[in-house]
């Protein structure tokens, strides 16, 4: 069984609109943008302050890892959680794991996840010089 636990971003949006624009990693820190939808020129910025193992894949090739069947908590069109039980997980130094105490996180859009896993818990920034929606 995978468990996924909701993560509260401090915004809504329709996740499965949004994709990744930016990734930049450096040796203890990383941060990726993920376009805001309805927020003209907006994004939210995921960060993580501390040493990670990441993997930037497409939703296709993630929804096929494992049985939906076995899948518990996912809200339809939510953006970030908290993984348990996932293969990416499994794979991963039992070691290093244990050492550091990462857990693994996940934020889904209709067209790219990013999976990190972390000792670090995300912060989550929106950037825009205007946070209105955009006319629809």
């Amino acid at each position: 069984m995978i468990k996924y636990y909701p993560l509260d971003i401090g915004i809504a949006f329709k996740a499965n609109n949004s994709d990744l624009v930016n990734f930049h990693w450096e040796t203890n820190r990383i941060w990726a943008d993920f376009r805001l939808p309805g927020y003209e020129g907006s994004v939210v910025r995921v960060t993580f302050d501390n040493q990670c193992i990441v993997r930037i894949i497409d939703e296709m090739p993630l929804s096929t890892e494992s049985d939906p069947a076995d899948w518990e908590g996912l809200i339809p069109d939510h953006f970030a959680y908290l993984v348990e039980g996932a293969a990416f997980m499994q794979m991963q130094s039992i070691t290093w794991k244990e050492i550091t105490g990462a857990r693994h996180y996940q934020f889904c859009t209709g067209w790219a996840c990013l999976d990190v896993i972390s000792a670090a818990e995300p912060t989550f920034e929106v950037l825009s010089s205007a946070l209105t929606p955009a006319a629809e």
